[in-house]
């Protein structure tokens, strides 16, 4: 029996169009990152930390998943 080739250009085109997404919140959070989250250090608060710690959290959920580190270790 032998095996088709299996058409997969619309999962590329889905990964591709996935990844541009991915890249584009990257540069977007990489800017407000520059520009230290839109705050002066006169006026950071603890409501401030918390929003960072919030934002850190939830990227750390990310990068665990991806590089299979923390929960989602092997």
């Amino acid at each position: 029996m032998t095996r088709r080739a299996t058409d997969n250009s619309k999962a590329l085109d889905a990964f591709i169009a996935a990844k541009a997404e991915i890249d584009v919140m990257l540069e977007r959070l990489k800017a407000l990152s520059d520009d230290h989250f839109e705050t002066h250090p006169d006026e950071i608060n603890w409501g401030n930390v918390g929003t960072l710690e919030h934002y850190a959290g939830l990227l750390r959920q990310i990068t665990e998943s991806a590089f299979k580190e923390g929960e989602h270790a092997a």
